[in-house]
């Protein structure tokens, strides 16, 4: 694609990074065929080759976006299936990263939006908001009429009860059980630790049992996914730099083979911290190095191998490959192993490229269209008749869980059931 930057537009350094992925582009349009919103709408601006048009325009002209722009813009998901289509390797998720952060310096948005975005920016990376704001959703769902239209999203999303805080969560060593294979650090999260605390447990004991030492490192917080995709650059950043500090600490004192990180979204974009630290002189090898260390824990466990199971179990298990999984970071098959392997019957799910319609904060922005894509993921899990659902991500999970009776758990918790845990509380619940 030709690009027509000025010579001074190429000296601001995301501006390079965007021409290089445009030219990259020969507008095929096979990012088409596997777009979620694409598929629903039917409209090329609600496409890949389409949003890319209008960055290019958006971008290049460097004037204010439209509100036609900045609608098509904000309908992508992130999901990224277009950069697994893609035979040019056009990385679509560094341009669209780039045009939100512009349209967030150059375009006011209408108050309702602001509002929204602003409780999400300042409540759900922060544990201990986010439970108050979850109680606080609790008690005001009574009120949802009267409420702005763009809050209610998030009082339907919002559990009707919230566990309490984990003790797993705290700054601590768990030693490894027998002798040490491993040492890594535990992201515990910010969203998962308040909705599903019984991850980052499962994820412990299934780590230690199979001789791997896990910290969870003091000042550890939020991994800046959230705000960093809505285009909130700055905050983003700065939840990452602390991150960053925090494990290259931990790396100085007690060593690290890796960061195990059992949110996928989360893990997306840690092993992006490379790229969006780039340019800092400061942080460009530390990040760099980070990235290096970030291991999904499927991945991580796919590596030191996984224990024979112990657990006796026929249930079918439906395993939904979380976007950020299998296109954010290529990871396909080392979960259905690992299931297969703890002696679960694992199906595949048609139509498994296509979003849920989480998507990190995308459910709570964009409620119709995210409601249409869980009801057609519903639709195609339903179809191969599971006992119970996998996935690696606690978004998808609460998305698709808000569509089915059909249980749905972490991959982890399954893992650790197999092999000595306990059995998952929602299966257990639900007479499994």
């Amino acid at each position: 694609m030709q690009t027509n930057f000025t010579a001074e537009q190429l000296e601001d350094p995301d501006n390079r990074e965007s021409e290089k992925i445009l030219r990259t582009c020969v507008h095929c349009g096979f990012c088409t065929a596997t777009c979620p919103t694409y598929v629903l709408l039917g409209d090329e601006l609600d496409s890949p080759r389409g949003r890319i048009y209008l960055m290019k325009q958006m971008l290049e002209s460097g004037q204010k976006p439209t509100p036609e722009v900045v609608k098509h813009i904000d309908r992508c998901l992130s999901c990224l299936s277009c950069m697994t289509t893609c035979p040019s390797g056009v990385h679509y998720g560094h341009l669209v990263d780039h045009g939100r952060a512009y349209i967030e310096q150059h375009f006011r948005r209408p108050w309702q939006d602001r509002l929204a975005r602003w409780l999400i920016e300042h409540t759900i990376p922060y544990p201990f908001l986010f439970r108050l704001s979850l109680i606080g959703a609790a008690l005001a769902r009574p009120l949802a009429g009267i409420l702005p239209e763009k809050l209610r999203p998030m009082l339907t999303l919002a559990p009707h009860s919230v566990p309490g805080p984990s003790p797993i969560n705290r700054p601590q060593v768990f030693p490894a059980e027998g002798e040490r294979r491993a040492r890594v650090a535990l992201l515990t999260g910010c969203a998962q630790q308040v909705l599903a605390p019984e991850i980052n447990e499962a994820t412990v004991r299934l780590l230690t049992r199979h001789g791997v030492e896990v910290v969870i490192p003091k000042g550890m917080g939020c991994c800046g996914a959230l705000t960093h995709h809505m285009g909130r650059e700055k905050s983003g950043l700065a939840f990452a730099r602390n991150n960053i500090d925090v494990w290259t600490r931990e790396l100085g004192t007690g060593g690290l083979d890796a960061i195990v990180i059992n949110a996928s979204g989360c893990g997306t974009t840690i092993k992006d911290y490379g790229h969006m630290f780039r340019e800092d002189r400061a942080y460009a090898e530390k990040a760099a190095r980070i990235s290096a260390l970030a291991k999904d824990v499927s991945e991580f466990m796919a590596t030191i191998g996984l224990e024979p199971a112990t657990a006796d179990s026929d249930l079918v298990v439906a395993y939904h490959s979380a976007c950020s999984l299998q296109h954010g970071q290529r990871i396909t098959t080392h979960p259905k192993q690992l299931l297969a392997r703890a002696g679960f019957t694992v199906k595949d799910i048609p139509e498994g490229h296509l979003c849920c319609g989480s998507a990190g904060t995308y459910n709570m922005l964009q409620p119709g269209l995210a409601r249409q894509l869980r009801d057609r993921k519903v639709a195609n899990i339903e179809r191969i008749r599971p006992d119970v659902i996998a996935a690696g991500n606690i978004g998808c999970m609460t998305q698709i869980a808000s569509g089915t009776a059909i249980p749905i758990v972490h991959t982890v918790e399954l893992l650790d059931w197999a092999t000595g845990g306990p059995k998952p509380k929602t299966l257990a619940e639900c007479g499994l």
